[in-house]
């Protein structure tokens, strides 16, 4: 899940594995597989980092101590 903030000043957390597609229109439009869109302040590029952040934590391995 990714925290995103609204066109409205009004917070969103979005299921990352849900986004199909990321647009400048000239508004940030964030379109998930499920159809919903949601217009959002923050850049193209932000709601990237931010998925592939999400991406990373879910995909670390923990690392097993010897002892």
């Amino acid at each position: 899940m990714i925290p995103l903030l609204r066109l409205d000043g009004t917070d969103v957390v979005v299921n990352a594995e849900l986004i199909a597609t990321v647009e400048k229109t000239p508004d940030t439009l964030v379109t998930l597989s499920t159809g919903h869109r949601i217009l959002v302040k923050d850049s193209v590029e932000d709601v990237v980092k931010r998925v592939l952040d999400y991406r990373r934590q879910c995909h670390v391995v923990p690392k097993i101590e010897e002892g």
